[in-house]
């Protein structure tokens, strides 16, 4: 784990291994590196031989096991797909996959953290994201929460904390999640070999893990026409546009015309852009223009329209009346 703004809250936690909370408790936005935080400590309390500075060691048998992923003293929780559960519709394939931890992973538990470890060390249980948990799964976990096993750690990471049962964020000891600089994110992006580290970071609304994903070139460029195109609504061809997009990724253009539409409002109240840098002097020269009711009220509609947004009948109509309905609003 090389991330440079938790390695404060590394030391910290390392410092006293043997005064941690049975429960942590680690929030944050996504694409900060919680997950790999929570995974990296949890196995290095495993580690049998660690580095001076916490870190695993590489060598030892302990290592090895979770370098194959076959510790028995660790366990990583996430939400399962259909194949994985062995759920099929009774006339066809496995389901769709689902995004919830059920109880059958939490009571599979029971035994993990009731028999003696295997190494005479401790146990560790990673659930990611904690507010994955079902209701069923969240009850079944509060009771291990509320009788924990010596030596046994649970570290919950949560994107979401609000979506969490208050009885479990009140059994766990709650982290904040430290998030980088402006500076420090860009300067990480760069040791990566991101090109456009300040465009990519302000597309992931600071996030270095999410920008990083977006540096393909590939999906800049097709950012970039989708947008020039939204630029001069009066030359924008939107049935050909639509066309274009319902062959290609409809969740990022939703996800790109969202982004618009939050800059254009900032640019006509603040004269500020969040996201897309690049259009900058664009969007300050449409959000002049354009009716601020009436593009406030087109993106409260998208928003509603993406959170249905799974597996549209006919993604060409759907995109074709999202743009109908965008010229409307800034015309």
């Amino acid at each position: 784990m090389s991330y440079p703004w938790l390695a404060p809250l590394w030391q910290r936690l390392r410092a006293q291994p043997e005064r941690l909370p049975h429960a942590l408790l680690l929030e944050g936005p996504r694409g900060i590196g919680k997950r790999d935080f929570a995974l990296a400590f949890g196995q290095s309390l495993l580690c049998e031989t660690p580095t001076q500075d916490g870190h695993v060691c590489g060598q030892c048998v302990a290592c090895h096991w979770l370098a194959q992923d076959s510790h028995p003293d660790f366990r990583l929780l996430e939400p399962l797909t259909g194949e994985e559960e062995g759920v099929a519709a009774e006339d066809g394939p496995p389901t769709r996959k689902r995004r919830e931890i059920n109880i059958a992973q939490i009571r599979a538990l029971a035994d993990f953290v009731n028999l003696s470890s295997h190494r005479a060390g401790g146990r560790v249980v990673v659930i990611h994201p904690a507010e994955a948990l079902n209701p069923a799964a969240s009850n079944a976990l509060l009771k291990t929460l509320e009788e924990p096993s010596p030596n046994t750690h649970f570290l919950l990471v949560s994107h979401q904390p609000h979506f969490l049962l208050p009885t479990i964020k009140s059994r766990s000891h709650r982290i904040s999640m430290p998030q980088p600089s402006p500076i420090q994110a860009a300067a990480w992006l760069k040791e990566q070999g991101i090109q456009e580290a300040e465009l990519c970071l302000a597309l992931a609304g600071g996030a270095p893990l999410l920008a990083r994903d977006f540096a393909d070139a590939d999906y800049l460029k097709e950012r970039r026409l989708f947008l020039s195109a939204l630029q001069v609504p009066k030359q924008l061809n939107w049935l050909a546009l639509a066309e274009q997009g319902a062959r290609a990724d409809l969740g990022a253009r939703f996800d790109w015309l969202q982004k618009w539409l939050y800059d254009l409002v900032s640019s006509r109240l603040a004269q500020q852009v969040r996201y897309n840098l690049d259009f900058a002097s664009g969007l300050q020269d449409l959000a002049t223009r354009v009716n601020l009711s009436r593009v406030q009220q087109f993106a409260h509609e998208l928003a509603q329209i993406k959170r249905r947004l799974q597996h549209p009948l006919n993604p060409q109509l759907l995109l074709e009346s999202v743009l109908l309905s965008y010229l409307t609003a800034v015309n």
